[in-house]
């Protein structure tokens, strides 16, 4: 290996972010073709986790990692979200028995490359593509670091709603009530921005119901005649208990299941 092909080389291995996901599209961008990343690969100084990316050889990428590179390198409009927010927001304290779920939310229409899906990341990747909200609130995301990154992820105002999404298919109903009874200092502007704005009926009516219940100091300062409800009742919970305010069927549970007067 000549000099010139060893110091760049060197300038990859220094410059590459440990943890993180590289793609082929970003390689290329910094001077590195398709031909010369299958020679690193071939002299194991990387690896490839799936058509069109690598990782450091003997690095561990997390689905942080992964995100990074569809956020930063690929520009993929997708970010971490609903109760996974949370948790790495702090909001989110419970052991469970089986690996953590990743939710992972986009616009309607974006896909999400194969080797991102593919790959192992010890998590189960849960992805949804929805108009649920508007794509361009900037105020409803954060930062999150991870090792030498930051990744997008939901403000805690947006991420509740994302996790009353999936109430009670892939999150259970007293368990996003407990999440909520912590949510005492999310800013009501913004809860109220997303509220109007959300398409959902039902997470709006959740959101609105557990938010009360909770009795959280920010709830009387929201108008929600400005909010559209729907009409209808709405079966959140199956068999669960009717409440007359906000329409819906809620736990039966004797945390979360007293129906509001």
């Amino acid at each position: 290996m000549t000099t010139k092909k060893q110091n760049k080389l060197k300038n990859l291995l220094t410059q590459w972010k440990r943890g993180v996901v590289y793609t082929q599209t970003f390689l290329s961008e910094l001077g590195y073709n398709h031909d010369l990343v299958k020679a690193y690969r071939r002299s194991g100084w990387i690896e490839s986790i799936g058509t069109g990316a690598y990782k450091l050889s003997g690095d561990t990428v997390e689905w942080p990692g992964g995100l990074y590179a569809l956020q930063m390198q690929k520009k993929l409009p997708v970010h971490a979200g609903g109760r996974t927010a949370l948790e790495l927001k702090g909001y989110a304290h419970y052991v469970r028995p089986h690996r953590n779920q990743c939710f992972l939310f986009a616009p309607a229409g974006t896909a999400l490359p194969k080797w991102f899906l593919n790959y192992d990341w010890n998590a189960d990747l849960v992805f949804k593509a929805t108009n649920m909200f508007p794509a361009n609130m900037e105020a409803g995301f954060a930062e999150y670091p991870h090792k030498e990154i930051k990744i997008r992820i939901s403000a805690p105002e947006l991420a509740a709603m994302e996790m009353l999404y999936y109430v009670p298919s892939l999150q259970g109903f007293d368990e996003a009530y407990h999440i909520c009874e912590g949510l005492m200092t999310l800013r009501p502007e913004m809860v109220q921005e997303l509220l109007e704005k959300c398409s959902s009926v039902k997470v709006k009516r959740l959101f609105l119901y557990l938010s009360e219940k909770a009795e959280l100091p920010w709830f009387d300062m929201l108008d929600v005649k400005k909010i559209h409800l729907g009409s209808g009742k709405r079966v959140v919970v199956p068999d669960g208990v009717f409440d007359k305010k906000y329409q819906i069927t809620v736990s039966k549970s004797q945390n979360a299941g007293n129906t509001i007067p």
